[in-house]
């Protein structure tokens, strides 16, 4: 499959650099798979197409200021970009500039703060291994900044817009998008009508941004992200399924989570890079697992969905891995016609974008 078919042009304009106020008046487009019926609608209107019985699922993971401005023993600035936590202080991080090898000290310091921190290892790609001279988290709110996607050029004056209302696991280096247009009124009117809602977590790495490079769709190495669904979590969404509801995912991180503890469930340990394109059978009562760790889930179509009915996430970047799933989802077709009919209309994309819901 060639990475080519998921190429689009987006003119400029297209691109949200603000978000939208109230967060539910976004545009919402509401794409029906069987039919192929594409909606025009607003966030605001998403519980009219849920069901009694249906449970929503949310990423609560929380943007953590992961951009932080280092200075080299010389005075040249160097930026450091949290990927991962290891320990207290230890961090995996893009470290830019070529010179700054293992070995080298940089120090970070806002105000009447500082911090010393070490390169331990190199991973290649600019991404290090980061040991900092004192336990980063306490002091990450003084040192650090939000780190907005790069497509996204005008200052955000509250950085509590690019998280959503319901975050509270912090570790992601990217908010989880879909998940920015609810409201705390929204998610009460979602429980009035029946429909249960569900926490996971999958902290967001910066992958998120990148496009895949590799000719072919089958050579993209994606990068592992840590996430897990709790005990609690898998016997809620076992009985929606067994009681004839739909498992509404929020986003692609929570379709990764999903189909991940879906996996499980079907008894694939290890690396699922291989094993995600296997014909499984789900078990009838167990449709996922309670899991915890790092899941290396690639979707792209030909993947067998087992755990997600429906769907609810943003318009995303040509050639990337958030738009094969979701044309793994939906149909590659399908999905064109979309893009092109919402850039047409004039719908907003990325991450301060407008909405789909598919059906």
């Amino acid at each position: 499959m060639r990475t080519d078919e998921f190429d689009y042009v987006l003119p400029p304009e297209r691109i949200a650099q603000t978000p939208i106020e109230p967060r539910d008046a976004s545009r919402l487009m509401v794409i029906h798979r069987a039919s192929g019926h594409i909606e025009h609608r607003h966030f605001c209107d998403l519980p009219a197409y849920l069901r009694a019985g249906d449970a929503l699922v949310l990423n609560d993971s929380r943007v953590i200021p992961a951009r932080l401005f280092a200075r080299k023993p010389s005075g040249g600035q160097v930026e450091v970009l949290l990927l991962r936590r290891l320990d207290d202080e230890r961090w995996e991080a893009l470290v830019g500039g070529k010179r700054v090898r293992r070995g080298s000290r940089l120090l970070i310091q806002a105000d009447d703060v500082q911090l010393g921190v070490r390169v331990v290892d190199d991973l290649g790609e600019a991404r290090r291994i980061v040991a900092f001279d004192a336990a980063l988290r306490p002091l990450l709110d003084r040192l650090g900044h939000t780190p907005l996607p790069p497509y996204i050029h005008t200052p955000l004056s509250d950085s509590e817009r690019y998280q959503t209302v319901y975050s509270r696991a912090e570790g992601s280096a990217a908010a989880p998008t879909a998940g920015l247009h609810f409201t705390p009124e929204l998610l009460v009117t979602v429980r009035e009508r029946g429909v249960g809602i569900v926490y996971t977590t999958l902290h967001i790495g910066l992958d998120t941004f990148k496009p895949v490079t590799a000719e072919r769709v089958e050579e993209h190495a994606i990068h592992s992200e840590w996430a897990s669904l709790s005990p609690e979590a898998a016997r809620t969404l076992n009985q929606v399924r067994l009681s004839g509801g739909r498992i509404v995912a929020v986003g692609t991180t929570a379709v990764r989570t999903l189909e991940t503890a879906a996996l499980r469930a079907a008894g694939v340990t290890g690396s699922l890079r291989a094993a995600s394109r296997q014909a499984l059978t789900v078990c009838p009562w167990q449709t996922v697992t309670a899991w915890e760790g790092q899941t290396d889930l690639f979707i792209y179509p030909g993947f067998q969905f087992r755990a997600v009915d429906a769907l609810v996430t943003n318009f995303h970047l040509p050639r990337s891995s958030l738009l094969m799933l979701v044309s793994a989802f939906a149909g590659r077709e399908l999905i064109r016609r979309a893009y092109e009919v919402a850039i047409g209309e004039g719908y907003r994309f990325y991450s301060f974008g407008d909405a789909m819901l598919i059906l």
